[in-house]
């Protein structure tokens, strides 16, 4: 699937595909959170957080979808891709982000109490690990945190 773009950034279109994912997370009670891999403008993989439906605490969207990328390029190198997350990555996900060799990630709302791709730490640019990734944080921020706050509100 190509991307194209007319008034928006390239970022901003990924990420409102992200948040198509995350809002398909509602259907079976997992936390909204959406994630996309992309290369060259084209989409290679796109998923949203299964923890719930899988009973797999490693089920979270960014996990799926660079599963889903590396099969969809037949190897776990995913140079020269991108991966655009409604939520800041955790400690596992900013690390299978490094770990896969990712040029970039792109993410929309920060947490503060799991985000471990600058809020409580930063393994995408921790200078003791043998690949760093480019960071942009922030794209639709507002209206990522939003998806997510309104989850927990209706759970309240």
């Amino acid at each position: 699937m190509g991307l194209t773009s007319g008034n928006t950034t390239d970022d901003e279109l990924v990420m409102r595909l992200a948040l198509e994912e995350a809002r398909r997370c509602l259907d079976h009670d997992d936390v909204p959170i959406g994630a996309v891999v992309t290369r060259n403008g084209e989409v290679l993989a796109a998923a949203g957080n299964e923890r719930e439906l899988a009973n797999d605490p490693t089920a979270h969207a960014e996990i799926l979808a660079l599963r889903a990328a590396a099969a969809a390029v037949g190897s776990w190198h995913l140079e020269g891709c991108t991966l655009t997350v409604t939520l800041e990555p955790c400690a596992m996900c900013a690390g299978a982000a490094v770990l896969s060799r990712l040029d970039r990630v792109v993410f929309g709302a920060a947490d503060p109490k799991a985000g471990f791709a600058g809020s409580l730490g930063n393994l995408l640019r921790d200078p003791r690990l043998n690949h760093a990734v480019v960071l942009t944080d922030g794209v639709l921020a507002e209206e990522c945190g939003e998806l997510l706050r309104s989850f927990f509100r209706e759970r309240r």
